[in-house]
């Protein structure tokens, strides 16, 4: 096979061969293929599509790259969850903690930041001294002892899948249906789980900005989890405004800590608890998903879930302190605020927008070589729906340089719609796929 070949073909919307899509899988993983023709691949892919047969094809490919990861001999109902990117979307390290503190082993194989949205361990990385990559043994050990772990790919979990993640971000492609659902599941299924729960952003700051993606996504995912024997669940979730008030990695953490501790946003709150509750639901620990949702609430209020993510930040070599003591974490060195031209109600705040000014400041990766300033960041002072009066306070810029500042700052004012009547209220949770 010639990689010149099948990137024509795919450009051209011709559907490949199960081969030779793990052909393509299988020598880019080798170094056989260089970047500047997988990114061409990608792009093609991107604009192409990929069949189900495509996606199920690669998402083998991209499994088969490692091992699985045997955890047997971990006892527990084996549940994960899983995001497919927002803004300010912190919800893994709240609804893992809740759901582990219920009884829920949870393998946490988790990602990057990616284009405009964060990652889950970039966040963690924010703890002075938290590891991320822990070995296979440390990681089924942990499970055992805590009851969660969390760590990235490695080069026994779908190695194929951190070349290529990393690739997708640097050549914007991230938004394709086909790949998105073949780096989730591939990582998903080599977790020996029995139960995953996804998280499909929709709306402005998310890869799907319409419903009928987000539900093509969803049911792709869910599809594949089916054929392989593993009990999911989707919920499509609003992603039209940043989720919570923080956006950049050490700033979410603070936040986590609040909403753990029963202070924290009530759209974040809301939704990390009906995560939890599904992920005890898949891991039938209760009989009905009503039961999860209390289970799950009365975690978060007898604080178990907070405690809980203090032993995981100790197991894997960070100070749990830093739930309770901010200054140990990374901040920053300026603040500058964005105030309301006039009087109104905020009508709509794009997510994106706020995203991609936090990843000029440093928050997230313009290519796969560039340093995360876990600092830097923007908090919002208002959400969609609420009132300011004119020079009140929309946000505030987390910064340490000042490269790029001014142009962040213009797309953050650029992101806040006022208008002089509220908007329509919009629902957190669209709709649900299993």
């Amino acid at each position: 096979m010639r990689t010149v070949d099948l990137i024509t073909r795919k450009r051209n919307g011709e559907e490949l061969l199960p081969e030779e899509v793990t052909w393509l899988v299988e020598s880019y993983t080798r170094g056989d293929i260089p970047d500047y023709q997988m990114s061409a691949f990608l792009m093609a892919v991107y604009f192409e599509n990929m069949s189900d047969r495509e996606v199920e094809a690669m998402t083998a490919a991209m499994l088969a790259s490692g091992g699985k990861l045997d955890l047997s001999d971990v006892p527990g109902p084996r549940v994960d969850k899983h995001s497919t990117g927002g803004v300010g979307d912190k919800t893994s390290l709240i609804a893992a903690p809740l759901a582990a503190a219920a009884g829920v082993v949870v393998p946490m194989v988790a990602g990057r930041a990616l284009g405009h949205t964060g990652g889950t361990l970039d966040k963690l990385e924010a703890i002075p001294g938290f590891n991320t990559k822990l070995t296979i043994d440390q990681f089924k050990e942990q499970l055992r002892t805590t009851g969660i772990a969390i760590m990235g790919q490695t080069e026994e979990v779908a190695p194929a899948d951190g070349k290529l993640y990393s690739l997708r971000d640097a050549t914007g492609t991230v938004e394709s249906t086909a790949l998105i659902a073949a780096s989730i599941m591939s990582k998903k299924l080599a977790s020996s789980l029995d139960g995953l729960v996804l998280d499909v952003k929709v709306g402005a700051g998310a890869f799907m900005k319409r419903q009928v993606e987000a539900r093509r996504l969803a049911q792709l995912m869910t599809a594949i989890a089916r054929r392989n024997d593993l009990r999911a669940q989707a919920l499509l979730t609003d992603m039209n405004q940043p989720l919570g008030f923080a956006i950049g990695n050490a700033l979410e953490v603070m936040e986590v800590s609040q909403t753990l501790l029963n202070a924290g946003p009530p759209d974040l709150t809301r939704l990390s608890l009906e995560l939890a509750a599904r992920m005890i639901f898949l891991a039938k620990l209760t009989e009905t998903l009503e039961d999860a949702r209390e289970v799950a609430q009365a975690r978060l209020l007898d604080g178990s879930g907070f405690k809980k993510l203090r032993d995981v930040i100790a197991a894997q070599g960070g100070d749990p302190m830093v739930l309770d003591r901010f200054d140990m974490l990374p901040n920053a060195t300026g603040a500058m605020e964005i105030t309301a031209p006039r009087a109104g109600y905020v009508s709509a705040i794009d997510a994106e927008e706020i995203g991609l000014a936090s990843s000029m400041i440093g928050a997230g990766r313009d290519t796969k070589e560039d340093t995360i300033d876990p600092a830097v960041g923007v908090i919002l002072q208002v959400k969609a729906g609420e009132r300011v009066d004119e020079g009140g306070v929309l946000c505030r810029i987390y910064y340490t340089k000042e490269d790029r500042l001014e142009e962040a700052a213009e797309r953050v004012e650029d992101a806040f719609r006022l208008s002089s009547n509220p908007p329509e209220p919009r629902e957190l949770i669209l709709e649900v796929v299993s």
